[in-house]
């Protein structure tokens, strides 16, 4: 079954202080916009999902196996599963689409407890 939403207009939900997710879920992928408030973290962690992204908006600090990477508006990033990476908005709120493969359950189960 197909599904349209404008993810800037869901309902989101914290995923950590200041950063809330509005992910759409597929069946072996999923879009996940994120929305960093200034100075928002979310801070190192690891899963065994491939995740890549773009940032739509703002500026990001992505720390990636230990190396951080300053990200502007159109730069995208690609993370194996199990790499430690870690993430902050820097001078200002920003916005960050991931898109996770597989799906995160983890993420889908907490969106169905809202």
């Amino acid at each position: 079954m197909s599904h349209v939403e404008n993810l800037f207009d869901a309902h989101g939900l914290e995923l950590a202080p200041g950063v809330r997710m509005k992910p759409l879920f597929g069946e072996g992928a999923m879009l996940n916009l994120l929305e960093f408030d200034a100075g928002a973290v979310v801070g190192a962690h690891s899963h065994p999902h491939e995740q890549l992204g773009l940032l739509l908006e703002g500026e990001l600090a992505l720390t990636i196996d230990g190396v951080e990477h300053r990200l502007r508006r159109g730069d995208g990033y690609q993370i194996p599963g199990e790499v430690e990476h870690a993430a902050y908005a820097v001078g200002g709120p920003c916005r960050v689409l991931d898109v996770f493969q597989p799906v995160r359950e983890d993420y889908r189960e907490r969106m169905a407890g809202t």
